[in-house]
C-alpha cells in the first residue's frame, strides 16, 4: 500500500491583497517540504508536505513532481487521479489549465495540456510491442439535487436522481448516472467518450468542453468556477504477443473553491451555487476523516454516497488508484483562515492508504461472447414483467417497461452485488432528499421567526405610541377643565358689560 502524494502551492499576492496588506505574507519558507504558517492571531504552525511550491515555482515543476509519475503509470494500466483543492481564487484552475490550454506561453501551461502531451509521449516511447488508444470524457458536477416524480396511473413514486452531472461534450446529457461495476469500478453511464489520436486533437476537444463549463463573477474572482470539473482519460493497452487488454484510467479533478459569502459578495443564483459547492466539499472532508480516523482492523463506514463528487472519487480515495492532491493557497494574511483550513485538509489526506494495481480487462472475451449474454438478460427481464402482469393490466406493464427502459433502470438482476448497489443508491438519494427538505424547513422556520420578531417589535412600538398619545390627550383635557371657570367668568363679565352699554344707550335716548 502507498500514501497519497500531497503538495501545497502558494500563488503570488494579488493586486487587491497588496493594496490592503502590502507585501506581508503569512508563510515563511524553511525548505522545499516544510514551512511556517502564521494565522490571524499570529499563532505559528509548522506544515510538512511531499513538496511545497512557493510563488516563484514554475508550472513545469508542478507537473514533473506531481503528475508525471501518475501519467506514466496510467499508460501502464495503473489508475491515477490528480485533484486541485482550495479556496476560490487560490489558483486551482490556473494550476490545472494555465491561462489557456490552446494558446499560451510554454512556461505558463498548466497540468492538463502537459498531461495530454505526457500521455502521447509515453505511448510513443513504449515501442511496437503494444497497441494503445486513448479516449477522453469531460463532465461537471453542478447544483446537486434530487427530484421526485409521481407516476399517478400506476400509483407509484419514481425516484429520479438529478445528479447534476453534465456531459461537457454533449450538453443534452445533463443527468449522467453513476454506476458501479465489479470489473471496472465506478463509471459514468452513457457519458460521451471521444477517441483522440494526437495532442492537438485532444486539446481542441478539451477546449470546447471547457467553454461549456459553468462560471460566474464574485468579488474574489472574475471567472469563478461554479462547478467541479472532471477530466477522464481512458488508456487502453493491447499486448500483442498474448492478446490481452489492459486499461488505465487517469482522472483530473478541478474542484470549485470553498467560499465565504462576506468575501465573495455572492447573491441570488451565485449564492445558491456557493451553498452547494461548500456542501459537497464538506462531504469530501467527511470522507477523508472517515478514511483516516477509523480504528485499525475495524470496519468503518465511509460516506462516499453522500455526494456525487465523493461517489465518483470512490476509487481515487483509498482504492485502486495512485492519487495526488495539490492544495492551492493564498499567502495573504487576509485569507489566512481559509488557507489554514486547506492545509489541514491536506495533512489529513496524507494518511490515506492507496492500493494501486494493474488489472487485466476481459472486454475482449466479453465481445466474443456478447451475443450469448443478451438472451439471459432478456429472460430475466421477462420474468420480472410476467410477475408484474399478475398484479397490473398488460397495458400498464408495457408502459412501465418503457418507463424503466427510458430511465435506464431495467437491468439483469442476476448479481446480488448490483442489487445491493442499486438499493444503496436509492436509499442514499432518499436520505439526501430528506436532508434537503429538513434544511429547507429549518430555513423557513428561521425566516418566520425573524418575521414574527419584527411584527412583535412593530406592535410594541405601536402600543407605546398609542399610550403616549392617550396620555397627552388626558393632560390636555385636564388642563381645559382647570381653565374652564376662568373662561366662563370672563364670558359672564363680557356679557354684563355689553348689557350695561345697551341699558345706557336706552336711557340716553
Amino acid at each position: 500500500m502507498s500514501s497519497m502524494t500531497i503538495c501545497a502551492r502558494f500563488r503570488p499576492l494579488s493586486s487587491k491583497e497588496r493594496r490592503d496588506h502590502g507585501d506581508t505574507v503569512c508563510i515563511r519558507c524553511i525548505d522545499a517540504e516544510t514551512f511556517l504558517f502564521k494565522d490571524e492571531k499570529d499563532e505559528e504552525f509548522t506544515f510538512s508536505f511531499d513538496k511545497v511550491f512557493y510563488e516563484k515555482s514554475e508550472q513545469a515543476q508542478v507537473y514533473e513532481f506531481l503528475a508525471r509519475p501518475i501519467v506514466e503509470d496510467a499508460v501502464d494500466a495503473i489508475n491515477g487521479t490528480i485533484i486541485t483543492y482550495g479556496q476560490t481564487g487560490a489558483g486551482k484552475t490556473y494550476s490545472m489549465e494555465g491561462p489557456s490550454i490552446l494558446v499560451c506561453d510554454e512556461q505558463k501551461r498548466g497540468l492538463l495540456p502537459r498531461v495530454v502531451e505526457g500521455l502521447f509521449d509515453c505511448i510513443k516511447s513504449s515501442g511496437g510491442t503494444m497497441k494503445h488508444s486513448i479516449k477522453l470524457s469531460m463532465v461537471e458536477i453542478y447544483m446537486e439535487k434530487v427530484r421526485y416524480v409521481e407516476v399517478e396511473w400506476l400509483n407509484l413514486t419514481q425516484i429520479h436522481s438529478l445528479w447534476g452531472i453534465k456531459d461537457l461534450f454533449d450538453l443534452s446529457k445533463d443527468n449522467i448516472q453513476i454506476k458501479e461495476s465489479k470489473s471496472q469500478g465506478i463509471l459514468l453511464n452513457g457519458v460521451t467518450e471521444i477517441s483522440v489520436s494526437d495532442p492537438t486533437e485532444a486539446l481542441q476537444s478539451l477546449s470546447s468542453g471547457i467553454a461549456n463549463r459553468a462560471v460566474g463573477e464574485t468579488q474574489m474572482n472574475m471567472a469563478s468556477s461554479r462547478s467541479h470539473c472532471i477530466y477522464i482519460f481512458t488508456v487502453h493497452q493491447e499486448v500483442k504477443r498474448d492478446d490481452r487488454l489492459k486499461t488505465g484510467k487517469l482522472i483530473l479533478v478541478d474542484l470549485a473553491g470553498s467560499e465565504k459569502v462576506e468575501k465573495t459578495g455572492a447573491e441570488g443564483k451565485v449564492l445558491e451555487e456557493a451553498k452547494t459547492i461548500n456542501k459537497s466539499l464538506s462531504v469530501l472532508g467527511n470522507v477523508i476523516n472517515a478514511l483516516t480516523c477509523g480504528s485499525p482492523g475495524k470496519a468503518n463506514h465511509i460516506p462516499f454516497r453522500d455526494s456525487k463528487l465523493t461517489r465518483i472519487l470512490q476509487d481515487s480515495l483509498g482504492g485502486n488508484s495512485r492519487t495526488a492532491l495539490l492544495c492551492c493557497c493564498s499567502p495573504s494574511p487576509s485569507n489566512a483562515l481559509e488557507s489554514l483550513s486547506t492545509l489541514r485538509f491536506g495533512m489529513r489526506a496524507k494518511h490515506i492508504k492507496m492500493s494501486p494495481r494493474v488489472k487485466f480487462n476481459e472486454d475482449k472475451c466479453a465481445k466474443k461472447q456478447g451475443p450469448a449474454s443478451s438472451p439471459i438478460k432478456h429472460e430475466s427481464c421477462e420474468i420480472i414483467l410476467d410477475k408484474l402482469k399478475e398484479r397490473f393490466d398488460a397495458e400498464d406493464v408495457k408502459l412501465l417497461e418503457e418507463l424503466f427502459t427510458l430511465n435506464g433502470i431495467l437491468f439483469d438482476p442476476c448479481s446480488s452485488e448490483e442489487l445491493d448497489s442499486a438499493f444503496e443508491d436509492v436509499t442514499s438519494q432518499t436520505i439526501v432528499s430528506l436532508q434537503q427538505a429538513v434544511e429547507e424547513f429549518a430555513s423557513t422556520v428561521d425566516e418566520l421567526k425573524r418575521e414574527n420578531k419584527g411584527l412583535k417589535e412593530r406592535l410594541a412600538a405601536a402600543e407605546r405610541s398609542h399610550a403616549a398619545g392617550k396620555e397627552a390627550g388626558d393632560n390636555n383635557t385636564s388642563s381645559l377643565v382647570h381653565k374652564l371657570p376662568g373662561i366662563l367668568s370672563s364670558f359672564v363679565s363680557w356679557v354684563r358689560s355689553l348689557s350695561s352699554i345697551k341699558l345706557l344707550n336706552c336711557e340716553v335716548n
